[in-house]
């Protein structure tokens, strides 16, 4: 497997896992930048706010960029469609940035621009 399918595969685990998922893939300070929250977190806190029955579905990514500037840095965007456990529609672009540590991808940077879920192909 190359670089970019370790990161998406962890991509998918972030949207579809547990708690623990988190706490064994975040680094130890992630920042993250959402519509209703932003900041350097640490990744207990992270994991703390993960609701293991109400995670993702009919998850759908489409990479838009790969960057491994230097090895051991890299950075994965991307547009994902997804249904949240309601049955809501939701649709992002989507950047992560990895750093590799004791030769295991840690995220370090998650950011979403929420799209508007209910026009498929539209994105700003």
């Amino acid at each position: 497997m190359t670089a970019k399918d370790d990161l998406l595969a962890l991509e998918r685990g972030f949207w579809t896992g547990d708690a623990e998922f988190y706490r064994q893939n975040l680094d130890a300070v992630c920042v993250t930048a959402f519509t209703e929250m932003a900041g350097a977190f640490k990744k207990d806190d992270v994991a703390g706010m993960i609701k293991d029955n109400d995670r993702w579905r009919d998850l759908n990514i489409d990479v838009k960029a790969f960057l491994e500037p230097v090895p051991g840095l890299a950075l994965l965007t991307y547009q994902v469609r997804a249904t949240r456990k309601s049955g809501e529609p939701y649709a992002a672009v989507v950047s992560s940035g990895y750093i590799k540590r004791n030769g295991a991808w840690k995220m370090v940077l998650h950011h979403q621009t929420p799209l508007d879920a209910a026009k498929p192909g539209k994105s700003t």
